[in-house]
């Protein structure tokens, strides 16, 4: 079949249907989540989107994203060897165009009517796209595909890809919430007798913390405090590629309203804590949060977050909660079970590609860890 590619570099020029056909069935290639990143991207990121047609009808939508390394420090831990580190990967890497979301972790870089294209026919397609992207906006030091699970990966796998390396660094955590989980404590019941004990012990921690939601005028106020409290968090990360801008929140809420949750954690007024969430249909992405570095420890706040998250998945009836792949034995601790994700990577110079797993391997950091089974079994 043939198809019609159209490049958008705003969310205005987007079709009228855009959400009706996307949109609508992923609220992370919406318009009003666009818009959000319009407005509060990092430094480092632009955003463009590709219209897909067939016979002049809109059957899909694909995102990408432009990153810049130039003066960006990806690597935070151990200054001496992150220096060196930063030294390589901007050489190698200045710039780099993802087919996918930086921002969130899984699927959420395109979006097809399946009833006008095939499986088989998509990834080929996608492929026409980057390069499309690399030809008509910017050519970038590396290309990649980004967060795909096992069954999509492999329609990668023939000659065209022959020059991609294959990559997957942590799995996405997630959690199915299950039907006969009514309120939290049917949850918390079918938690073994010492996981069910951590998870009261940790809630009692939080008795005299005031837990609230954040509305607009909320999170405007409260904005200085939660970037602060979000470089706590982004600061120890070991690898970062971006940091968001201080007006993130405040343009989530604004342009994705009731689908984007924000909860503070409150000491004596303070803001000492607070996370996100975005509602995605059946699903639940967890998204940045922060807390206070010095009460963290004392009051198991991330152990509360995540727990507090459930319970919210419960009460609102969701069926998953997607949480991400950092902190993956704390977040297997209440229930997550890790699900192995995928990508796509090519260096654009050809004597780089050919060395692109070993550079890959070397600066990217592997965390070990321990899956727990909090069920009863």
């Amino acid at each position: 079949m043939s198809y019609i590619l159209k490049i958008y570099q705003t969310v205005s020029d987007l079709p009228e249907n855009w959400n009706v056909l996307i949109g609508n069935h992923n609220i992370m290639l919406s318009k009003e989540y666009f818009q959000a990143l319009e407005s509060s991207r990092p430094e480092n990121m632009d955003c463009y989107y590709i219209g897909v047609f067939y016979e002049n009808n809109l059957i899909g939508g694909v995102l990408f994203q432009y990153l810049n390394f130039q003066n960006h420090s990806t690597f935070q831990k151990n200054r001496i060897w992150c220096n060196v580190r930063n030294f390589f990967a901007r050489r190698f890497s200045k710039d780099v165009m993802i087919l996918g979301n930086n921002m969130l972790t899984g699927q959420n870089g395109f979006y097809f009517d399946t009833y006008n294209i095939t499986l088989e026919e998509v990834a080929p397609l996608l492929e026409v796209m980057v390069q499309k992207m690399q030809k008509e906006i910017r050519k970038t030091s590396l290309i990649i595909y980004k967060d795909y699970q096992s069954g999509f990966i492999k329609q990668f796998k023939n000659h065209k890809y022959k020059n991609y390396f294959t990559f997957s660094v942590q799995p996405t955590m997630m959690l199915k919430l299950k039907d006969n989980w009514e309120i939290f404590d049917d949850y918390l019941n079918d938690f073994s007798t010492k996981y069910r004990t951590r998870a009261k012990s940790a809630k009692k921690k939080l008795t005299e913390i005031d837990k609230r939601e954040l509305n607009l005028d909320e999170i405007k106020k409260h904005q200085k405090e939660m970037n602060i409290l979000y470089q706590n968090v982004a600061e120890n990360a070991p690898f970062n590629t971006f940091f968001l801008a201080e007006n993130h929140f405040e343009s989530m809420k604004k342009n994705i309203n009731e689908k984007f949750k924000i909860f503070g954690y409150f000491s004596e007024q303070k803001l000492i804590g607070f996370y996100t969430l975005i509602l995605n249909n059946d699903d639940i992405d967890t998204y940045f949060l922060g807390y206070d570095k010095q009460l963290q420890k004392e009051k198991q706040i991330y152990l509360n977050m995540l727990l507090d998250m459930v319970e919210f998945g419960i009460d609102n009836q969701f069926k998953r909660i997607i949480f991400g792949r950092t902190a993956l034995e704390i977040k297997s601790t209440i229930g997550a079970e890790p699900v192995e994700i995928f990508g796509l990577m090519k260096h654009n110079n050809f004597l780089f590609n050919r060395f692109t797993e070993r550079i890959f391997t070397s600066v990217t950091p592997k965390t070990e860890w321990i899956q727990r089974k909090p069920f009863k079994s």
